[in-house]
C-alpha cells in the first residue's frame, strides 16, 4: 500500500535503483536539490489558487535561498544558520520519514517511529546544510507547475551551470494547514525519497532497524564535523 494513497496524480518519473550501501547517499542531489528545497511557501491558499500560487512561491523563497548562498560577506556557518530555519519550515519531516522506511512504518512501535523521525529530519537537515560550501554560483530557471488533485503540485524547475548542461529539479508539494511543505524532489527524474526508501529497506531487511539508526547516527554526526 502507498504512503500516499492521495496522491495519486504524481509524477511519472523513473525510479532509481539501489545503491552499494548507505555510506553512498545521493550527494549530487543534495547539492543541487539545496537551491530548491529551501523554496516552498508557508501562507495560506485556497485550492483554486493552489497551482499556480504554488510556483509563485517557489519563486520568491528561491530567491531568498540564493541570496544567502552568495553572500560572499557570510562565512559558511553564517549560511548554515540562516538556511536551517528555512529547511525546518519547508520540509514535512513527518511524512517523509514515514514514506522512506515504507512497509517497515508500519511494523515499528509508537516510540520506534518517533525516534526514526527525529533522527531522520536532523540527518536530512545535517545533509543539506553541510552542501552549503558546494554551491558555485549556479542559477535556477522555473519551468511549468502542474496540478496533482486538490492540495497538490509539482513545479519544474532546472539548475543552469556555466559549460554543462541543465540539471532538472522537480519538487512535489502538499497544501496543508500551515502552507506548503515538501515531500519529495526530483532530480534528473531521481526520487530523492526513493533513494532513501531503497537503501533503508535494505538495511531493515538485511541487518535489522536497530542497525539502520545506528547507521543514520553515525553519519550524522560525521556530516556535523564537516
Amino acid at each position: 500500500m502507498s504512503l500516499f494513497p492521495h496522491k495519486t496524480k504524481t509524477s511519472n518519473r523513473i525510479r532509481v535503483g539501489e545503491f552499494e550501501s548507505l555510506r553512498h547517499f545521493p550527494v549530487r542531489a543534495i547539492v543541487i536539490a539545496i537551491l530548491v528545497i529551501t523554496a516552498t511557501y508557508t501562507i495560506q491558499l485556497t485550492p483554486a489558487r493552489a497551482q499556480s500560487s504554488a510556483k509563485t512561491a517557489t519563486q520568491a523563497f528561491v530567491n531568498q535561498a540564493l541570496q544567502v548562498l552568495r553572500d560572499r560577506e557570510k562565512s559558511v556557518i553564517q549560511k548554515r544558520r540562516e538556511l536551517k530555519p528555512l529547511i525546518e519550515a519547508r520540509f514535512d519531516s513527518g511524512e517523509m520519514a514515514r514514506s522512506t522506511l515504507g512497509y517497515h512504518w508500519r511494523s515499528l512501535s509508537l516510540d520506534q517511529r518517533a525516534s526514526f523521525t527525529r533522527l531522520f529530519t536532523a540527518f536530512i537537515e545535517a545533509a543539506y546544510l553541510d552542501k552549503v560550501q558546494n554551491y558555485a554560483g549556479q542559477q535556477v530557471q522555473f519551468g511549468q507547475s502542474r496540478s496533482l488533485g486538490q492540495g497538490y503540485a509539482e513545479v519544474d524547475t532546472a539548475i543552469v551551470q556555466p559549460g554543462k548542461n541543465p540539471i532538472p529539479v522537480t519538487y512535489l508539494l502538499e497544501q496543508s494547514g500551515s502552507g506548503w511543505k515538501v515531500y519529495d524532489v526530483t532530480v534528473d527524474n531521481i526520487s530523492i525519497i526513493e533513494n532513501y526508501r531503497n537503501q533503508f529497506n535494505r538495511v531493515i531487511n538485511e541487518q535489522g532497524f536497530p542497525k539502520l539508526m545506528a547507521d543514520l547516527r553515525a553519519k550524522q554526526r560525521q556530516l556535523g564535523e564537516g
